[in-house]
């Protein structure tokens, strides 16, 4: 390889992203074969992190829906938001209306970001209820264990993090575990 190839390549990607892939020096063409293995690895997984974070916001957005009795549930005071996802339901609505689109409730589950529904199996909703109840209907079938709300902040925790880094195109290479998070995805969704 060319070395004036690995330079426009490498003003294509910004030396940043490109040095994640040569820390130990490492010649160009490893670099960019590393760098190609991890869009590989990327894609591999994008069809279970689109999977679980559909299917995550589509069961709470039903769960709330049944509980609150309205497809808008998230405009209820029986939803016990955090500040935090009023603030998130509130720049989606912003979002859909600078896109000069109604913000019905199907528009507004979709512009709502991973870490709002994440965020509903995490140590403020433990104290609403929210969570504890969202855990039981989402996993009505799971053993108790299964349905523990930290253990469940943790796993989602973790799942979101991977999606980031593989949607905003992040090195995933060097993680050992990523065997045991795909499993972990599969399990959670399952």
């Amino acid at each position: 390889m060319s070395p004036s190839f690995f330079q426009q390549i490498e003003g294509i990607l910004h030396a940043e992203r490109i040095d994640a892939y040569r820390q130990d020096g490492a010649e160009p063409l490893l670099t960019l074969g590393r760098y190609t293995l991890n869009m590989a690895l990327s894609e591999s997984l994008y069809p279970c992190l689109q999977f679980a974070e559909v299917a995550l916001r589509n069961a709470i957005h039903q769960a709330m829906t049944d509980r609150c009795r309205t497809t808008a549930w998230y405009d209820r005071s029986g939803a016990r938001l955090t500040l935090w996802q009023q603030d998130r339901v509130a720049e989606a609505r912003a979002s859909l209306v600078k896109q000069n689109k109604p913000p019905a409730p199907g528009r507004m589950v979709a512009e709502l970001t991973f870490g709002f529904w994440t965020g509903f199996f995490n140590k403020a909703h433990g104290q609403t209820g929210i969570g504890h109840f969202l855990a039981g209907a989402i996993y009505p079938h799971a053993p108790h264990k299964a349905r523990d709300l930290n253990k469940l902040g943790v796993r989602w925790g973790q799942i979101r993090d991977l999606r980031n880094r593989v949607f905003h195109h992040e090195r995933i290479l060097h993680w050992k575990d990523l065997d045991a998070r795909h499993r972990a995805i599969l399990e959670i969704i399952s």
